[in-house]
């Protein structure tokens, strides 16, 4: 099993290919669905690594994976943008999956 980056920057993407993590660079809602489509279909990933603005641009596609297959994981990064605090993300998934806001 391997990882698979998709980013929105080209510093993120070369930074994770330096540990050996291959991915691709998109910016747009229709780049973003189609590389998580790709990723998902591949049987040798087992995370698929999404920046953090990256996702924004996909959200519920990211959403549905999450709660409708258990593979590869999808798991959102910071990146050198990064905005969000990682405590309100892992709150806002709980809430979402659970429905628990904490």
């Amino acid at each position: 099993m391997r990882f698979y980056l998709i980013s929105d920057n080209i510093d993120t993407l070369m930074g994770m290919r330096l540990a050996g993590i291959e991915g691709t660079v998109v910016h747009t809602h229709d780049e973003v669905s189609g590389a998580l489509d790709r990723a998902m279909e591949m049987e040798n990933v087992g995370i698929v690594l999404i920046t953090e603005l990256a996702l924004k641009q996909c959200e519920e596609k990211v959403m549905s994976y999450k709660l409708s297959r258990a593979a590869p994981l999808i798991v959102e990064i910071p990146d050198r943008h990064a905005t969000a605090n990682i405590s309100d993300t892992i709150s806002k998934y709980l809430a979402e999956a659970v429905g628990i806001k904490l």
